[in-house]
């Protein structure tokens, strides 16, 4: 993960870029992973970072000395974010909603420690359109993608969960992501503001 995805990274920046812009302000990250979305980050950000894989905490370490972003890294889960309540401007996820075990409850602790007037920014892999070929092919490789993916659920409709998710306005647009395993191919980007 910390050394394979340069090439999805190369192409899905100018995406990020316009997403994120230099993020500021007080940041939660969850799933940072190895910390890819730190070139985002203004150095005057305040940002935390939930990773639940202690592996990644130094790949993320070294990644934020790159770009001069001070961190608070903790290990714990998109579920159970120990983040005060309305205390952060941005949330950022990517590629990360695919696996939490529950995403309407992860999606319920991003909106609670989310200030009124924050914005979630996300982009997420997603299933295909219902009734598609693909949409079959994503919910039959799903037990076992699961089980070599780090539980990713390729079939996951994370679109309509955040829609369902109480954000007073929700935008996200559509697009088939630069990978080259088509099950993984659709992906949403977008902001939810609370």
């Amino acid at each position: 993960m910390a050394k394979g995805g340069a090439d999805y990274e190369q192409a899905i920046a100018p995406r990020k870029h316009a997403l994120f812009g230099q993020l500021q302000g007080e940041v939660l990250e969850i799933g940072p992973g190895a910390g890819v979305n730190l070139a985002y980050t203004s150095p005057q950000a305040h940002w935390i970072g939930i990773e639940p894989n202690p592996h990644m905490h130094p790949y993320l370490r070294a990644e934020a000395e790159k770009y001069g972003v001070s961190i608070d890294l903790r290990t714990g889960s998109a579920t159970d974010l120990e983040v005060e309540d309305n205390s952060r401007d941005a949330v950022i996820s990517t590629l990360v909603l695919c696996s939490v075990p529950d995403p309407t409850l992860a999606l319920a602790e991003i909106y609670r420690v989310l200030k009124p007037g924050g914005k979630f920014l996300f982009i997420e892999h997603v299933a295909a359109p219902e009734g598609t070929r693909l949409r079959r092919l994503q919910q039959f490789v799903r037990p076992v993608w699961q089980m070599i993916g780090d539980g990713c659920c390729p079939d996951r409709d994370t679109g309509l969960t955040i829609r369902q998710a109480g954000f007073s306005q929700v935008n996200y647009e559509s697009f088939m992501g630069p990978v080259p395993i088509a099950i993984v191919q659709p992906h949403i980007a977008g902001i939810a503001i609370k």
